[in-house]
């Protein structure tokens, strides 16, 4: 028996974008419902469970932020990403204040959009939830992040609270997309440009940390975040 798809509410009023959209996420193993507008988005919702939702923002009938309200005040924990032309920092920052996990300014690439859909759903899969306890192999390198340490052959490095936390969501999201401004909010509180230098020092140190392997790796997904990828 095939595993169950997980569902994508997808509100796009532009059809070529919205077609194109569809059939790349159903490629990629997701069942995706399609909606022109935002009253039949919400009507499908209401209808329909779902994993995660992608909405435009600019849509006939009733615009995504407007949407997004109804969804939140439903479910206040469904994955919700907005995807939009508008790029003002207001229209962002609206954006975040309703509850948005990601937004996306159009054009984007399809790939990073798959990569950050697969992130966050594999953060709520109460399937693969982490334990606290967890330890974690890393090709050469095991990684204790209870006592916070880093061990290869033999040799152990104690990490800081800040370095353990992000070695942690970075491994918990092994050879997936890491996005930047997740780790952000989540270790340093918010995803401010200070705190954005401040994570890039920590990569830094945790990149020396991990260098005595050419089996694993941090690599940047410009403008998007991190994957520590074990080869």
């Amino acid at each position: 028996m095939e595993p169950k798809k997980p569902k994508i509410l997808l509100c796009e009023d532009d059809p070529n974008l919205g077609s194109v959209l569809k059939n790349y996420l159903e490629l990629n193993d997701y069942d995706v419902t399609l909606e022109r507008d935002g009253r039949l988005g919400l009507a499908a919702f209401q209808r329909e469970k779902f994993e995660l939702c992608l909405l435009d923002v600019m849509m006939p009938n009733m615009d995504g932020f407007t949407l997004a309200e109804e969804i939140r005040d439903v479910d206040p924990d469904i994955p919700l990403f907005f995807l939009s032309a508008k790029t003002m920092k207001e229209d962002i920052i609206q954006g975040y204040k309703l509850g948005a996990d990601d937004y996306i300014t159009k054009p984007f690439d399809s790939e990073v959009l798959l990569l950050k859909i697969k992130a966050i759903l594999k953060r709520n899969d109460e399937i693969n939830k982490e334990t606290e306890n967890k330890e974690f192999d890393l090709s050469s390198y095991h990684f204790n992040p209870k006592l916070r340490q880093l061990t290869h052959k033999g040799v152990t490095q104690t990490l800081s609270p800040k370095e353990n936390e992000l070695l942690k969501m970075l491994a918990e999201h092994l050879n997936d997309l890491l996005p930047r401004d997740q780790a952000l909010k989540k270790i340093w509180g918010s995803d401010t440009y200070f705190n954005g230098r401040s994570m890039d020092v920590y990569i830094a140190k945790l990149r020396k940390y991990l260098k005595d392997d050419p089996k694993i790796e941090i690599v940047n997904i410009h403008g998007n975040g991190f994957r520590l990828v074990v080869s």
